[in-house]
């Protein structure tokens, strides 16, 4: 018995409990907290109040750097493709076409050259790391503040925002290649008059080789009378005249005057030349001694003279 009356206390206490803390909540809806960023310094300091927002004509601030879902104005967009490099999970796609000029500018003035026939945005792949609008030379590719973008089917998340029709690139396709054809016609034509013009200029130059070929003919006469060119030797030796002598020269003059000395072979100098001593002798033995003086001094003169007869014809 005494359990069962236990129980009923618990019960009604705890009820007690329960109901003032929902009259409690109750009474503090009658004010509403007010919206502001969640980056603010109070935005914990509310307490009190109701949070309720009537979703989606209410909607909850959200941060100016958050990562959302993906927009690219076209208007800006060079068709560079980095996009496509720099994306992890290869959410994005493009199909670029190149022009035949100028297709416009950018909003910072950077030229635009191709048009874009496909760019897909996977919303369903995106991982919202936030590469692709950090690589994009003109920012054309941002994240917005759409958060809710939920559908029924995933085909609905892919976004497409390409700037031509399918029949419009079928048509800047094909006015492309007539372009590049038209070019390689050109320059096939601009190589052939080069060639035209270099086989003229190799025919006028044979034309010319021909007529020096006549004149070199008609001056052939001139240089038979013409006597013939003299060339200078490649070498001239020079010789250094030696003092001799009086009696050496007297003694090999007439040696030297010999014609026979003129046509004799080169006589080459020995490798070792001995020295005489003159001694003192009298007058006496002198002309005594000149008869036999006379007979060798001519053997050992005759190689000095075929020696000095380089000079002699110096």
């Amino acid at each position: 018995m005494k359990r069962y009356l236990k129980e009923i206390v618990d019960v009604i206490q705890s009820t007690r409990k329960g109901m003032a803390l929902t009259w409690k909540h109750a009474f503090d809806a009658r004010k509403k907290r007010s919206q502001h960023n969640i980056q603010d310094t109070d935005y914990f300091s509310q307490t009190t109040g109701i949070t309720t927002l009537e979703y989606p004509h209410v909607e909850i601030p959200v941060p100016d750097n958050g990562r959302y879902q993906l927009h690219n104005e076209m208007d800006d967009c060079i068709v560079c493709d980095k996009c496509v490099k720099v994306c992890p999970v290869d959410c994005i796609e493009i199909e670029p076409i190149k022009a035949t000029g100028l297709v416009g500018l950018t909003s910072d003035g950077s030229p635009i050259r191709l048009y874009a026939a496909k760019f897909d945005i996977d919303m369903s792949k995106c991982c919202f790391c936030g590469l692709c609008t950090t690589v994009c030379p003109t920012e054309c590719l941002t994240m917005t503040s759409e958060y809710d973008f939920s559908v029924f089917e995933v085909k609905e998340h892919n976004f497409s925002f390409a700037n031509l029709t399918a029949e419009e690139a079928e048509e800047k396709k094909r006015l492309y290649e007539q372009f590049v054809a038209e070019k390689e016609e050109l320059k096939k034509s601009a190589d052939s008059g080069q060639s035209a013009v270099v086989s003229g200029q190799s025919s006028v130059v044979s034309g010319q080789s021909t007529v020096d070929s006549s004149q070199s003919s008609v001056a052939s006469p001139e240089s038979e009378v013409v006597s013939p060119e003299v060339k200078k030797p490649v070498f001239k030796p020079s010789f250094k005249p030696k003092a001799v002598d009086s009696s050496q020269s007297s003694v090999a003059s007439p040696e030297s005057e010999d014609p026979a000395s003129n046509t004799s072979p080169e006589v080459k100098k020995p490798v070792f030349k001995p020295s005489f001593k003159v001694k003192a002798v009298d007058s006496s033995q002198s002309s005594v001694a000149s008869p036999e003086s006379e007979g060798p001094t001519s053997d050992v003169q005759s190689p000095k003279s075929n020696v000095q007869s380089p000079e002699s014809n110096v």
